[in-house]
């Protein structure tokens, strides 16, 4: 809580979507270290975060998917001209610890793998839309369709597998990196990567846009780009 004498340092609230979780908190702390102005940020499933933010909830900074950040700036839900890109972000593949782990080498292995995996899920986000439609285009979405375990939002999907629940996972490396209880097999290849870029946005309401620009700043600079790295991502 503040005190009266540093009143004048805002507190800034936040809200994003689960896979740059542990990312924003580390540089939330770094900043709030350097400036003293704190930073509250709410993760949650992205789809959840957008639908909040569009019923009016107010938040000073959003963090969320390119896609869904241009969505609620058309909807004048944030600052125009404030998008900041932030990370690129790629999709791996997960086993429970200890289970042989398929061959992901190339896109007609992971085909095979998909095929052959007696359950899978990937998350709701932009990467599971993505991986839905890839497989749509491999002509496998009937022949697997009863296999699909759902993720719910904000439940990483690796938590399913880490459970025994869900043989073969798919979801963006930085909600998978720092789990207990599963084996990441590798990112998926190339030719087939799905690759999000997570941007911010200043809430329309927002109640210190200058500072809010000031975070933002200090998160996309060059000094950022090694935690980045380090919770799975790469700088935007």
């Amino acid at each position: 809580m503040q005190s009266p004498a540093d009143s004048t340092v805002p507190v800034l609230q936040g809200i994003s979507s689960m896979a740059t979780r542990l990312l924003l908190t580390e540089l939330a702390h770094a900043y709030q270290d350097s400036t003293g102005t704190q930073v509250q940020l709410e993760s949650v499933g992205g789809v959840d975060a957008a639908k909040r933010v569009q019923t009016g909830e107010v938040f000073d900074v959003v963090v969320l998917a390119s896609d869904a950040i241009d969505k609620l700036l058309a909807e004048g839900h944030l600052l125009d001209g404030s998008r900041t890109d932030l990370v690129h972000s790629g999709v791996a593949v997960a086993v429970r610890a200890g289970a042989q782990a398929p061959d992901i080498f190339s896109e007609e292995a992971v085909r095979a793998a998909v095929l052959a995996a007696p359950t899978l899920s990937y998350s709701t986000g932009p990467s599971g839309v993505a991986l839905a439609k890839l497989f749509e285009r491999w002509g496998i979405t009937a022949a697997i369709k009863d296999r699909i375990v759902q993720a719910p939002p904000g439940v990483p999907v690796g938590a399913l597998v880490a459970r025994g629940e869900v043989a073969l996972g798919f979801q963006q490396l930085s909600e998978l990196i720092h789990l207990e209880g599963i084996a990441i097999v590798g990112p998926l290849p190339d030719a087939i990567q799905i690759t999000t870029t997570f941007s911010a946005g200043i809430g329309s309401h927002c109640r210190h846009p200058d500072a809010v620009r000031a975070l933002l700043a200090f998160m996309a600079a060059p000094a950022a780009a090694e935690a980045k790295r380090r919770q799975g991502m790469q700088p935007a």
